[in-house]
């Protein structure tokens, strides 16, 4: 049982497809070889989305994750009988029990409980509270485990692995919180995960430019050249191998993101966009740059077809595994 990975899942927003990607992902029994999950939920909302997939996926009920079984499926109830499923729904009920799962593994984390973190999707609206003040879950995992600027957000499938310089901003903020140094600390924090969690000696790493064809030269903008390039600079004199500022366009139309190991887009439209078209169905977002393991499915609560038994589980699956091939990865490192 020590030996196993122990990971904690929350169940995100309950009137998504939360559940119905966790039930069919744990029915294979298969994922017990390679873990003990620990499921932070509510057993009558699992009893709930069990009959709408046909699921006969059974939870062994604890208190703590302590106390999880290596030979079952553990959950720990963060809720009260009371809640209610309402699918499709953006409910404050389900805000709250999204973030009372959050809370309660992050708790479990922190004390060593647990290895890793796998979340299912939340409603960014409904889960703002006064616990909850922030755009999404790496905000939240930054502020509950590192400083402004530790994390950063990266989608993974594959040999595909694009990060942002830049998270949860408007695009009209997005010149404006690019700086120098901002870059060259995330090309650190890159280049770091990608020798750490992904086992690449000598990572080399795509940056792309902010402006159309990379500000072709100031034509088109400066920060290519006034803030982007110094950053590469000061990169390549750390050993970090590096190259850019690449036009995005030409740069994915051509398939030269397959010549490298990393890619650092500047903001979360530029590097998402074309990684959900090229692997909406295998992708993981990954929260790089912490001393803890968080990994997510690269998709939302997708509420048009909650409740219908239509969800893949194909990008939550990938992203367990991706939590299990990490913490083996800093193990080794």
């Amino acid at each position: 049982m020590e030996n196993k990975i122990r990971i904690g899942i929350t169940h995100g927003d309950i009137n998504g497809v939360g559940y119905e990607i966790i039930l069919k992902t744990l029915e294979d029994s298969r994922m017990l070889d390679l873990c003990i999950p620990v499921v932070y939920g509510s057993p009558k909302v699992a009893a709930f989305y069990r009959k709408i997939v046909g699921s006969n996926l059974t939870f062994n009920l604890i208190n703590n994750a302590e106390d999880a079984s290596d030979k079952h499926v553990n959950m720990v109830n963060c809720c009260s009988d009371e809640i209610k499923v309402e699918i499709s729904q953006s409910t404050a009920m389900a805000g709250e029990a999204a973030f009372s799962a959050l809370e309660k593994a992050v708790r479990d984390l922190k004390d060593g409980h647990l290895d890793a973190i796998v979340t299912a999707p939340i409603n960014k609206h409904n889960i703002q509270s006064v616990h909850f003040q922030f755009p999404g879950h790496t905000e939240y995992l930054e502020g509950s485990f590192g400083q402004k600027g530790d994390a950063l957000m990266m989608l993974v499938s594959g040999n595909l692995r694009i990060a942002v310089a830049t998270g949860h901003i408007p695009v009209s903020k997005v010149s404006e919180n690019l700086s120098t140094e901002s870059i060259l600390g995330k090309l650190r924090i890159f280049n770091n995960s990608l020798q750490k969690d992904f086992g690449i000696r000598c990572p080399r790493i795509a940056v792309l430019g902010l402006n159309p064809h990379a500000g072709d030269e100031g034509l088109l903008g400066t920060e290519e050249q006034e803030v982007i390039r110094p950053a590469l600079e000061a990169a390549l004199e750390e050993g970090i191998i590096c190259n850019g500022p690449l036009p995005s366009d030409g740069f994915f139309g051509s398939d030269n993101y397959r010549k490298y190991d990393g890619i650092l887009a500047m903001y979360h439209d530029q590097g998402l966009i074309p990684f959900k078209l090229l692997a909406m169905d295998s992708g993981v977002n990954f929260t790089a740059g912490l001393d803890i393991v968080r990994t997510s499915p690269d998709h939302g609560t997708a509420y048009d077809i909650a409740g219908q038994n239509k969800a893949s589980e194909n990008s939550f699956r990938q992203a367990l595994y991706a939590a299990i091939d990490i913490c083996r990865n800093r193990a080794g490192y």
